[in-house]
């Protein structure tokens, strides 16, 4: 049980994300943002994993390879994407859009890891992504996907399969890497990647400038988004593989809207509600039949 409520807390992390990436995205570079989070978050998970494993695991010639994919996939790729979005799109379609992630980490998983899909995780999948799709849509299914499929959402849709990736890649490697040595190199190599784009951005020269908000946004992307999130989710990849923990990244657009209420003020709607219940209800089913098929 310990793991799921990690899994539930980090999706909350990642829904307040949404939050600080919207408003630091309007201030500050979509490179320079990436580079600041992950350059702080590199230098927290080094020292955790030194201070928690005793020293920074040494990874194996195999492993290298999948660590700077892992680095290029979930650290580099996806934020570049993610916070060059938030500057032209709506949280919520961006929200609707990553939803989508436990639909390709299932299949995907089917496809190279051999995983077995039952009729009652189908089930549960669906009625779980119908759910996020009823709480960012507001309960207006048909609303939501008016307009064309643009370069804002070709951005978001890019973060889903480097999310994808990145989750996949990521349970090849913890067969011989912990999840926080893991988490720590991919943060690393991503960070240095992220370093040549974000100096053309002007990433030195504008540092100075940025407002305590735009700094508290970092930081918690990096402490809360980052750190605490990507170590947790991939404890639950771990323990229960990628699709059962991708399957609870759609309580992260649910989250978002509550932290939207209690920031912003907004409304908790009838929507939202029904939407959280199919979620909860979904990752409830899709659990509950891994354990069957377990016993």
């Amino acid at each position: 049980m310990k793991i799921y409520l990690k899994l539930v807390l980090t999706t909350m992390f990642w829904g307040g994300t949404f939050i600080a990436g919207r408003h630091v995205s309007q201030n500050v570079g979509p490179f320079s943002i990436a580079f600041l989070r992950y350059a702080v978050a590199s230098m927290l998970l080094i020292l955790l994993t030194w201070k928690m494993e005793g020293k920074l695991p040494a990874p194996k010639k195999s492993h290298l390879i999948p660590i700077v994919l892992l680095g290029m996939t979930g650290v580099f790729a996806y934020n570049a994407m993610f916070f060059r979005a938030l500057r032209i799109i709506e949280a919520g379609r961006a929200a609707l859009i990553i939803a989508t992630c436990p639909i390709f980490i299932a299949i995907s998983s089917a496809l190279f890891l051999k995983e077995k899909f039952t009729a009652t995780k189908v089930f549960g999948i669906t009625i779980s992504i119908s759910g996020a799709i009823i709480v960012i849509s507001k309960g207006n299914l048909l609303g939501i996907f008016k307009g064309n499929f643009g370069l804002p959402e070709f951005y978001i849709f890019c973060c889903v399969l480097s999310w994808t990736a990145y989750s996949l890649i990521g349970r090849t490697v913890m067969s011989d890497l912990s999840p926080l040595a893991c988490v720590s190199y991919s943060c690393v190599v991503g960070a240095a990647a992220l370093a040549i784009p974000a100096y053309l951005e002007g990433v030195v020269q504008n540092i100075g400038h940025h407002s305590v908000m735009d700094w508290v946004s970092i930081f918690y992307l990096s402490i809360f988004g980052t750190v605490i999130g990507y170590v947790w989710y991939y404890e639950g990849i771990k323990q229960i593989g990628p699709t059962k923990a991708g399957l609870f990244i759609n309580f992260v657009p649910i989250f978002a809207i509550l932290l939207a209420f209690l920031i912003l003020r907004e409304a908790i709607t009838v929507s939202l509600v029904t939407g959280a219940a199919l979620v909860i209800s979904g990752v409830y089913l899709t659990n509950k039949a891994s354990e069957s098929r377990a016993a």
